[in-house]
Order: C-alpha cells, then structure tokens, then sequence
C-alpha cells in the first residue's frame, strides 16, 4: 500500500531533490501532487516516467494527502502547514517557520528518531537547517560517550541554499567578471562571486 504524497515547492532546489530521492528510494507513492505559487504552476516534471503538472498551492490543496513535502519557505509553510495538518496531511517541513515551536518536534532521523512520534499535536514534524543537521549527526555519538558542554560554530553557506535565482546570479556573475564585465547585482545586496559574505539573515 503507497502513500498520498504532496510536495510543496516542487519547483525549488530542494523540492526536486526531493523528487529525485523519492525516486531513487522507490518510495511506494500512489498519488503524487506538486504544489507551488502562481509563477510554476502549470510547469510540468517527470516523476518515475510520467509527466505531473505543478498546481498552485491552497489549504484545499491536502486533502485526501497522507504526506507532505514542503519546502517553501518559512512565510508559506506558516500560512499552508496548519491547512495541511487540519486536512489530516502530516507535513514534513524544511523551512525555519516551526523549529522553535514547542508543539512541534524538530527531529533529525540519525539522532532523535524518537521525537517524531509527538507529530500529532498539529501534524507536522520540522528539521534544522542543513548545516545544522550534518553536524549534529557527527556529535551525537560523541555526545553520548562524553557529554558536549559548548559548541562554537562557524558555518559557510552555499548560494543554492537562497534557491535557483542564487545560483544562476553566482553562475552568471561569475561569467561576467572573468569576461571583464562589471557583475550585475540582484539577489543578494553585493556580488557574490568570488566572495563570501559574513551575514546572511
């Protein structure tokens, strides 16, 4: 038996490799639904051999979903997450919108498997952000053999964690300066080929 799966930003960077894995892990999906704003829907992906069309997203959009996928933003899962969980959908969220929700379980699968289980106050389950996430699974058995007291951290952030107007802005910055061009500036607020930034949010 598959699972009624909804994938939100299924347009983004994250959205498809979310897709790809699905794929890759021949997750038993039995109906698939791609959601994202006004400006992808329409748009189509392959999935496993058949086309799907994107569809805008709306509270209306999970019902009779089992699962969610969402990786659009904090702002949208704020506003479309409760809708989902509402409708009986278990939403799975990427975003920054829930971690700090003490009604919600901000679980990394590795480590503390155990707190998706406290999902059902409102149906859904957060993840810390990437940086976060790798790094925990590296100290957590450290942690258990010898009790970690303080981390200080530093982390560097890729552009495609911004999404695909980050990239293709680095990619064609890129182009720009090594073709003796000044780069055009519009994601970020500096250029950010060939350079790093010390603030990002």
């Amino acid at each position: 038996m598959g699972y009624k799966v909804a994938v939100g930003g299924a347009t983004g960077n994250v959205g498809r490799a979310f897709l790809s894995i699905l794929e890759e892990r021949d997750f038993p999906v039995d109906q698939l639904k791609l959601l994202a704003s006004s400006r992808s829907a329409g748009k189509t992906v392959v999935f496993k051999g058949e086309t799907h069309t994107i569809e805008l997203m709306t509270e209306d959009s999970f019902d009779g979903m089992d699962l969610a996928l969402f990786s659009c933003g904090g702002t949208v899962s704020k506003q479309f997450a409760p809708a989902a969980g509402t409708a009986g959908c278990v939403v799975i969220d990427n975003s920054s919108a829930w971690r700090m929700d003490p009604q919600v379980p901000l679980v990394v699968p590795e480590v503390n498997p155990d707190a998706a289980a406290g999902f059902k106050s409102k149906n859904i389950i957060a993840n810390p952000n990437c940086s976060t996430i790798q790094m925990v699974v590296a100290l957590q058995p450290i942690h258990a053999a010898a009790m970690i007291k303080r981390i200080v951290v530093s982390t560097y952030q890729s552009v495609s964690g911004t999404g695909w107007a980050a990239i293709e802005e680095c990619r064609n910055q890129s182009r720009q300066i090594l073709d003796g061009e000044e780069p055009t500036v519009e994601v970020y607020p500096h250029r950010i080929a060939f350079e790093c930034m010390p603030q990002v949010d």
